[in-house]
């Protein structure tokens, strides 16, 4: 929670980046490298201790590189970042709860290994729900490390797409809630229906397999 309310969320602001823009282009265009390298450890900082303004540092990865190359930049620090603070969650707390409530987590443990790989893809294609809290549950269960890198990876590229996309036309923007619109919001929800289509077939195929049925 302490990271949460960092004073990093009064600098990464729409307004700040609209300000600096030129500044920073300039700083982008003078020193290509030094940028990115820079660019994809604030967001690897970012994200892995959950401090605020995910959203303006891939609208700044827009902005600054253009959509294609900002998608990759965010992509690389995002999944870096978010896989730290995965496993801090399972090293400090999820090994303990897991030993502590073994007997409880059974079954929980089962439908996720079976279903997690489609419930984590799912929750990172719908940008609605906040990554740091992904990234901290995640952690708490027994999603194996590399199930939980590919997922990220590939998850956040439609919503970082669009955000990185308005990055480059942030000078007609005027607010963050221009970007997601409840269409575009329908459309990332169905996209992560389809993630779910495999949980939801072999939950029937096990239901009509038992006994009776």
């Amino acid at each position: 929670m302490l990271a949460r309310s960092s004073p990093l969320g009064s600098i990464l602001t729409f307004e700040n980046l609209k300000q600096h823009r030129e500044s920073l282009v300039l700083f982008v265009q003078a020193h290509y490298g030094l940028s990115v390298l820079s660019f994809i450890a604030v967001y690897v900082l970012a994200a892995s201790l959950s401090l605020p303004g995910a959203a303006i540092l891939t609208l700044a990865g827009g902005f600054l590189f253009h959509t294609a190359a900002g998608t990759l930049y965010v992509n690389l620090g995002a999944t870096a970042g978010a896989t730290f603070a995965f496993l801090s969650a399972r090293y400090l707390l999820g090994e303990r709860l897991q030993e502590k409530y073994r007997g409880q987590l059974r079954k929980f443990n089962d439908e996720i290994e079976r279903n997690g790989t489609s419930y984590l893809l799912t929750l990172r294609l719908i940008p609605v729900f906040p990554f740091f809290l992904i990234n901290f549950l995640s952690g708490l269960t027994k999603i194996p490390l590399w199930t939980f890198v590919w997922t990220t990876s590939l998850g956040i590229i439609p919503g970082t797409v669009v955000y990185a996309f308005a990055g480059q036309q942030i000078g007609s923007l005027n607010s963050l809630s221009e970007i997601l619109s409840t269409r575009m919001i329908m459309a990332f929800v169905i996209l992560a229906l389809f993630a779910l289509v495999p949980a939801i077939w072999r939950r029937l195929r096990r239901g009509k397999e038992l006994p009776g049925k």
